[in-house]
Formats: structure tokens, C-alpha cells, sequence
């Protein structure tokens, strides 16, 4: 057979070292993501770190080399969890709306966001019960969290100087409002609807709910409610 004649070769089926080996940073965010869902389901207390360790490929010693500890790896999951919320509400753009409409803007992301991020209010329940205890620990999240009532704050400036906001209300006051009505639809949704045998989680009644949750804050925030 003539060196023109001869098949081509078959590829390795083996795969390269490259693609057998993670990146240090695809690694600690793997075991983040994971973790979260077990944090979230199972709370600081029933997570385990062999459980976690053996979803992600990776080991207790790896997971304590990049976190420190269980508690380290809990806070970490707690500043992921809110860093993307945070980063996502800071894409909306809102200083090209109408105050009126930046503010409904950001109340639906707000509900949006928690009915299709469980997780996050699942940690969040977790972390008052813990007190706040490991939240007060990250300037991180702190820092997330300055950045999220500064943009509340200059909606609200906003629609004080055109006329169509009330006076008398605070950023943290709007932000409380805002999160209170948008949270409780996900924290308390199986009680609610085991007592009251309603379905909350339909595409009517999430709608109908959104609707009502933005009137809501709206009617509070407008000097002349429509």
C-alpha cells in the first residue's frame, strides 16, 4: 500500500489532558453551583461536603482547599447567590426609563427573578435563621446590597423632581416593600397553597399576582395614583 493510499488515521477516542483537567476557577465554580442546590434543599446543618464533593468529581480536601471550611463554602454560596441578582438587576438600565416605569421595571424583575430563583429565597429563609449571622460577615454582600438601594434611591430623587412621586418615603422603606410582596409568593407558596387550595405556581396566576404586586407599589410611590 502507498503512503497516499493508506487510510487516515482514526482519532483517539482518549480525551487530552486538557479536556480531562478543569480550569482552578471552573472548578471552585462548579463546586459554588452545586453547593448552592445542596445549601438551598438541605439547609447549613444537613449539607454535607462528602455529597458535594462526590457531585462535583472533586474531594473534601479540594473543597476545604479553595473554601477554608463548610462555613467558608456556605458563605460563598451566600455572595454568589446574591452577586447574581444584583448583577442581573444592574443590566436593566433603568436610567433611560421614566421613573415610574424604571420603578415597575425593576419590581417585575424582582418578581421574575425570585419565582424562577427558589434557591435564592430558600438561602435567604436559611440565613435569618441563622440570624443574618453569616451575611454579616461579607463586605461583599453588603457592598451588593449599598449598590442596589443607590439605584432605588435615584429612581425615587428621580421621580420626586418630575412630581410624580409622593414625598416622605426612603430607598430601604421602597426596597422592603418591594422584596416583601415579591418574596412571600416563593417562601410561603406550598402552606399557601395547602390551606387555601390554590394553585399559585399556574402561568394565570403568577401573571395576575405580578400585575397586582406592581399596582401595589406603584399606587404607594405615586402622588396621583392612576
Amino acid at each position: 500500500m502507498t503512503q497516499s493510499s493508506r487510510p487516515a488515521p482514526r482519532p483517539s477516542s482518549r480525551p487530552t489532558a486538557t479536556a480531562r483537567t478543569r480550569s482552578p476557577e471552573a472548578t471552585r465554580q462548579d463546586i459554588i453551583d452545586v453547593a448552592m442546590r445542596e445549601f438551598a434543599q438541605n439547609g447549613l446543618s444537613g449539607a454535607r461536603v462528602d455529597e458535594i464533593a462526590a457531585k462535583t468529581g472533586s474531594s473534601k480536601r479540594m473543597i476545604y482547599y479553595y473554601f477554608g471550611d463548610k462555613d467558608g463554602l456556605y458563605l460563598a454560596v451566600l455572595e454568589e447567590a446574591y452577586r447574581k441578582v444584583r448583577t442581573t438587576e444592574a443590566q436593566l438600565d433603568l436610567e433611560h426609563l421614566k421613573p415610574a416605569d424604571a420603578l415597575r421595571r425593576l419590581v417585575e424583575f424582582t418578581f421574575d427573578h425570585h419565582h424562577s430563583n427558589e434557591a435564592f429565597i430558600r438561602l435567604v429563609m436559611i440565613e435569618n435563621i441563622h440570624h443574618g449571622e453569616y451575611l454579616a460577615r461579607s463586605k461583599t454582600i453588603q457592598d451588593l446590597n449599598v449598590s442596589a438601594i443607590g439605584e432605588l434611591e435615584r429612581i425615587y430623587h428621580r421621580g420626586l423632581q418630575d412630581g410624580v412621586f409622593r414625598k416622605g418615603l426612603s430607598a430601604i422603606e421602597l426596597h422592603w416593600q418591594i422584596s416583601a410582596l415579591c418574596f412571600f409568593g416563593v417562601s410561603n407558596r406550598a402552606t399557601f397553597s395547602q390551606i387555601f387550595r390554590v394553585d399559585l405556581t399556574s402561568k394565570k396566576a403568577l401573571a395576575a399576582l405580578r400585575a397586582q404586586v406592581v399596582e401595589m407599589v406603584l399606587r404607594n410611590v405615586l402622588k396621583h395614583p392612576a
